[in-house]
């Protein structure tokens, strides 16, 4: 009793934070989707009833995510109504419950992080394209990625000067919010920046009216449907079942259960490595109860689901200990419907838009761009691939490209230069010695990762890098990770071969200060079997 106590009073609080951020992320992604408010809304329900009640992760939040905002606006477009959209999200669900029964949880494993940061950057940039017109004021939604620049060029012809300001004291309050002044300020940092914008976006809207130049219309401001009495049966409009039959609805499908897999495994990560216990997610549970997650949102008529770090992040900024937290931010969000659906409807587009381009920004920061070019061009290409793919194409043609192209780097390099497979030991006892090979690349982390992993305690692992001429990035991380949970094991790490190594351009890696601390380094003739 006393440990329960203890955890809700922290998951408590935490809760309450977690749910101001999402209510204006759920409809801030809804208006991205071009969906109904409501289906953003319910979306976060879902993600912290259902999927919080079955997830194994402890402090993982899920819920509507940007990154399948792109997939949405262009399928609901291309499929012709939303009820068939349902009905993807519905298979996606089946497909991803399928995946984690089947132990699928590694594909994310098979996708270089070139290709994965050149989806996200894609998307936010797509983000920020579909929601200028909102903060110029632009009241006619996109139909498909052709709309976007469409609804642009409209937009810039003739700006709402009301929605214009609203949009930007919004993000000035978010900027300001970023700030160290605030952050250190620890009644201010306890307030989320989204929900201190819409208050002031909410405050303006409410005198626009006084303003000639600005005043807002009711096309201006998000619509919610009918709460009372019968309106509650028009809130599930349920998936069109003759979709089984449709080819687009499953190519539809397939694309958002890889997309949404691979945001929740990306966020499962980061949030471990967050959490202040460090505990570890089975991710085969997390995809299944994302798989059911994504079923009852295409039963009830929501977006689809991901675990979304913004709000894990939070979560665990903001004390939370258990999943306790994530589910009683899925019911929060639930008596905000219940209990104050007038005051959500006050809250502007443009308040939201400027929610969202703050998020689409963080997704394709500058700084990403100049890493990735840092990283060489065999990093940098794949990236740039993938990110103009997005934008100018669809996710799904995105993403394939970008795999495209990385993977005709990586067979030019393995025909330039051999590839050799990894040592295993010999014998019980023997040090576990793994010697790279000449072209180690992101289709390697699957193995390598397994072997560190099935490693028994206080184990000698002795990992040769004297004969590779390129070590992908990739291999890098997982090196890194797998070290320091060896080292929670008591097993020492030892890589050998450094002098070698250093004349490759790669060979920076090996001397960075957090690695220095993580690996042991000896040359050939000082490690002993």
């Amino acid at each position: 009793m006393k440990t329960l106590f203890g955890s809700l009073k922290r998951d408590l609080p935490s809760s309450l934070v977690g749910s101001l951020v999402a209510i204006p992320l759920c409809l801030g992604i809804a208006l991205a989707s071009g969906a109904p408010p409501f289906a953003g809304l319910l979306a976060g329900m879902i993600g912290g009833l259902v999927v919080g009640s079955i997830s194994g992760s402890q402090l993982g939040v899920s819920g509507p995510a940007a990154g399948l905002a792109a997939i949405v606006i262009t399928s609901v477009a291309a499929l012709g109504s939303f009820p068939l959209f349902l009905m993807a999200v519905l298979l996606a669900g089946v497909l991803q419950f399928l995946l984690g029964l089947a132990k699928g949880g590694a594909i994310a494993y098979f996708f270089p992080s070139s290709v994965i940061k050149g989806m996200l950057a894609g998307i936010g940039i797509f983000i920020a394209l579909t929601q200028i017109p909102h903060a110029l004021g632009f009241t006619t939604g996109a139909e498909g990625a052709g709309g976007v620049f469409t609804d642009l060029a409209f937009a810039f012809k003739a700006p709402n000067l009301g929605a214009v300001a609203i949009a930007v004291c919004c993000l000035a309050v978010l900027v300001l919010w970023e700030r160290p002044v605030v952050r250190r300020n620890r009644i201010l940092a306890m307030v989320p920046g989204p929900l201190v914008a819409v208050v002031v976006g909410v405050a303006m809207g409410a005198w626009s009216g006084a303003f000639s130049f600005g005043a807002l219309s009711a096309a201006h401001f998000v619509k919610l449907p009918d709460l009372s009495g019968s309106g509650w049966g028009n809130l599930f409009p349920g998936p069109d079942w003759t979709g089984v039959f449709n080819a687009q609805v499953w190519t539809t499908a397939l694309t958002m259960a890889v997309v949404a897999s691979l945001e929740t495994l990306i966020s499962v990560e980061a949030a471990d490595k967050l959490d202040p216990q460090r505990r570890t997610t089975p991710k085969n549970r997390e995809l299944m109860a994302q798989g059911v997650g994504n079923v009852a949102a295409g039963l009830l008529g929501a977006l689809p689901v991901t675990q979304v770090i913004v709000r894990s992040s939070t979560n665990i900024q903001s004390g939370g200990r258990t999943k306790l937290s994530a589910i009683l931010h899925g019911l929060w969000i639930l008596l905000a419907l219940v209990l104050f659906p007038g005051l959500l409807a006050m809250i502007p587009f443009a308040a939201l838009a400027a929610i969202l381009l703050q998020v689409g920004y963080k997704l394709a920061k500058p700084v990403l761009f100049r890493e990735m070019w840092e990283g060489g061009w065999t990093r940098f290409t794949p990236f740039v691939a993938t990110v103009l793919g997005v934008v100018f194409l669809d996710l799904l043609q995105g993403v394939g490209l970008g795999m495209a192209v990385a993977l005709f780097i990586i067979l030019r390099n393995n025909y330039r230069v051999p590839y050799h497979l990894l040592e295993r030991p010999a014998a019980p006892g023997t040090p576990v010695r793994i010697a790279l090979g000449e072209e180690t690349s992101f289709l390697n982390k699957a193995s390598i990762q397994l072997t560190l992993d099935e490693l028994p305690p206080g184990s000698r692992i002795i990992i040769d890098v004297s004969r590779t001429v390129a070590l992908d990035v990739d291999i890098h991380e997982i090196l890194a990770d797998g070290s320091a949970r060896a080292a929670e094991k008591g097993s020492v790490v030892e890589v050998i071969g450094q002098s070698e190594h250093r004349r490759h351009r790669t060979a920076a890696w090996l001397s960075r200060k957090h690695v220095r601390e993580t690996f042991r380094f000896t040359t050939p003739n000082t490690a002993q079997a």
